[in-house]
């Protein structure tokens, strides 16, 4: 992951609308998604099929409770 994740507190968030059959294969897609991304802890918080897709948000977490804090080192100026 870039640098730009130092800065991350917890998590970041995607949502998105995707053209799929059913939920089952909405789900996949978004965590394929995020695993391309470079996130290897995701939780899908919403999905909803409606018509030729489904609108999901899904979370891939940069840090979780207890972890490394890359932010605790990271300068402020600029």
């Amino acid at each position: 992951m870039s640098a730009v994740y130092k800065h991350v507190l917890d998590a970041v968030d995607i949502e998105t609308f995707l053209i799929c059959e059913d939920e089952d294969e909405g789900k996949g897609l978004i965590i394929k998604m995020l695993e391309d991304m470079g996130f290897n802890d995701i939780n899908v918080v919403f999905i909803e099929h409606n018509g030729p897709g489904a609108r999901i948000r899904a979370r891939g977490y940069v840090h979780k409770s207890g972890d490394k804090y890359g932010w605790l080192n990271t300068r402020r100026d600029g």
